[in-house]
């Protein structure tokens, strides 16, 4: 009997339930620096400031400088950002190697793994990935009559729908939730878990916009926004900046901090299976309904890795409203379709907990930097370097989305 994950001898493969993958990144490539800006709302600086100040960090972090970095994956793009060469100019770099994408968490993962692949093929040595965003500018275009992204789409960015009115961000989630409280019988006292865990992390951290303690009173009191999401349900409209230096596992060793290793690596997932916001199986706008377990190619991301599921000490991802923990932690196996609300009470996603998840306060509470908050938050664990927020002996965590691609790290 082939076991979940195990290692062809003498080649660069595994088999995971019987496929073959390929692990030729596999821990080739590692993340050497990392910066975030001050993080806030209604901050002067510009995003171009924001971003600076993060790339300086991160490359005293690493102990490179500017002429070390020949590469750029920017998450920083049209409608919220500049383009890749403004930030080359600006930042007074000679650049050989460039992705870029548009500021959406979405697209975390595909910057990432672009960065991975651009080191580990030889076509740059250390490529800074630079996300900013000055949400609190912006938010007039954001789901609002002048969302023309939204438009573009045809159902918004985030499975709004402006023709019909449904402008609101949350309002994808919100369908989704709904659709799965009807299914599955979650309630909102389970929802609140989620932003009461991710209030709870932040009060440990300095860098968090989010101070105060929430309360399940708290929530319950909350407005809605778009039902059945309250106002604590939704993220932060915030300002920052995050920069994350990527280089050879080679170089790295060699550089000022402990390299954080990327591992595993899986692909956005797309088609008719598919809505942003929702795990397949809700029946939203073209899933078909029904329990969808994970399937053996939902779960590459292991494989590449070496490891069982049971390995990772945290999750992380990308929590802009809180019913994507759940629906996460079922597309990846954490928990089974429909069981995921109940499965995170009793402190199950806390620190302390079984599965940690967004340890820093995430986008709900620390800041909304599209999601590259938790991933210097990845780093810092790693390193044991996350103050009272830190896993005892953290070896493997993931980054994973509803959407379905993921990067697991290791130190």
């Amino acid at each position: 009997m082939v076991p979940m994950v195990s290692r062809l001898r003498g080649s660069d493969e595994v088999y995971l339930c019987g496929r073959v993958m390929p692990v030729s990144f596999k821990d080739t490539a590692a993340i050497a620096g990392i910066g975030l800006s001050r993080l806030g709302r209604h901050l002067p600086e510009s995003q171009l400031e924001l971003a600076a100040s993060a790339f300086r960090q991160a490359l005293d972090d690493a102990g490179l400088s500017r002429d070390d970095v020949d590469g750029l994956s920017v998450n920083f793009g049209w409608p919220l950002g500049l383009d890749y060469d403004r930030i080359a100019e600006s930042f007074g770099l000679d650049i050989r190697y460039v992705n870029q994408t548009w500021t959406h968490g979405r697209f975390v993962t595909m910057s990432l793994q672009n960065a991975a692949m651009a080191v580990s093929a030889g076509l740059a040595d250390v490529v800074a990935c630079v996300t900013a965003a000055s949400f609190t500018r912006a938010r007039e275009i954001l789901g609002g009559p002048g969302d023309m992204e939204g438009y573009r789409e045809e159902g918004g960015t985030h499975g709004e729908n402006p023709p019909y009115g449904l402008t609101a961000p949350a309002g994808g989630a919100a369908l989704a939730m709904r659709r799965y409280m009807a299914l599955y019988g979650a309630t909102a006292e389970q929802l609140a878990t989620v932003a009461i865990t991710l209030r709870s992390h932040a009060l440990l951290n300095p860098n968090a916009i989010q101070k105060t303690p929430l309360t399940l009173a708290d929530y319950l009191a909350s407005r809605l926004v778009v039902a059945p999401l309250r106002l604590f349900d939704c993220c932060l409209v915030s300002d920052g900046a995050a920069v994350v230096l990527v280089t050879s596992a080679e170089r790295a060793r060699d550089l000022k901090q402990p390299p954080v290793y990327i591992s595993g690596m899986q692909g956005l997932r797309s088609g008719r299976d598919e809505f942003i916001f929702a795990p397949p199986g809700l029946g939203i706008n073209q899933q078909g309904p029904g329990r969808v377990t994970p399937k053996p190619r939902d779960q590459d991301v292991y494989a590449m890795a070496g490891i069982d599921r049971g390995e990772i000490a945290a999750l992380y991802t990308y929590d802009a409203f809180t019913p994507l923990v759940l629906f996460v932690l079922e597309r990846f196996g954490f928990a089974q379709p429909g069981e995921a609300a109940a499965w995170i009470q009793d402190g199950r996603i806390a620190l302390g907990g079984e599965l940690p998840v967004n340890t820093s306060g995430g986008l709900h509470s620390e800041a909304h930097v599209s999601g590259w908050n938790s991933i210097v938050e990845i780093v810092r664990q790693l390193r044991g370097q996350a103050g009272p927020r830190q896993i005892g002996g953290a070896e493997f965590l993931q980054w994973a989305t509803v959407w379905g691609d993921s990067v697991v790290f290791r130190r």
